[in-house]
C-alpha cells in the first residue's frame, strides 16, 4: 500500500496504547518529576508554563490543551497563558519564570551552544541547582510526551460545556 509524502491512509498507531509498558515508565517518570519539581519550589504554574512552552515549540495540539487547562486550574491567567509565545516581548513574567523558560527552550533545542550557555547561566542567577534541575527534568519529560502524542496524531478533544 502506497502512501502520500505528506500522510497516510492509514491510522496512525497510539503509542501509549501499543507499548503500554513503555508508556507507564513514562508516566511514572512524569510523577517523579512533578514531585523534583515541587521539592525545588517550583510552583505549579511555573511548571505548566515551561510543559506549555515547550509543546508550543514543538507543535504539539494535544499537550497545548491538556497543559492550558491544567494551567488555568493552577490559577495561571488567561492573559499571560495568552502571551507566553512572546514572553521575551512582555513584563508579565518574573525573572524566575523568565530563566525557566529559557532553560526549557534550550532544552528543547540544545543544538545552539551560545543560547544554551546563555540561557544556563541566566538560569543559575536566580534559580537554585535543585530548581534548574528540575525545569531541565520538566522540559525534558514533556518533550517526551510531545512526542508520543504528535508520532500518534492524539486528537484534540471537543470543547467542553463549563
Amino acid at each position: 500500500m502506497s502512501s502520500s509524502p505528506t500522510g497516510s491512509a492509514l491510522r496512525r498507531i497510539f503509542v501509549d496504547k501499543q507499548s503500554p509498558k513503555a508508556f507507564h515508565a513514562l508516566l511514572e517518570t512524569s510523577e517523579a518529576v512533578r514531585a523534583v519539581a515541587a521539592e525545588a519550589g517550583l510552583d505549579r504554574t511555573t511548571v505548566e508554563l515551561i510543559n506549555l512552552r515547550v509543546s508550543q515549540l514543538n507543535g504539539c495540539a494535544y499537550c497545548l490543551d491538556l497543559h492550558t487547562r491544567a494551567a488555568l486550574r493552577a490559577g495561571e491567567s488567561p492573559q499571560r497563558l495568552g502571551v507566553l509565545a512572546a514572553w521575551r516581548d512582555t513584563a508579565s513574567f518574573t525573572d524566575s519564570e523568565r530563566a525557566a523558560l529559557a532553560l526549557a527552550e534550550v532544552t528543547t533545542d540544545p543544538t545552539n551552544a551560545d543560547a544554551q550557555a546563555s540561557a544556563y547561566d541566566a538560569a543559575r542567577q536566580v534559580l537554585t541547582d535543585d530548581q534548574v534541575s528540575a525545569v531541565i527534568w520538566v522540559a525534558i519529560t514533556i518533550n517526551a510526551f510531545n512526542r508520543v502524542s504528535i508520532l500518534s496524531k492524539h486528537p484534540v478533544p471537543a470543547p467542553r460545556k463549563e
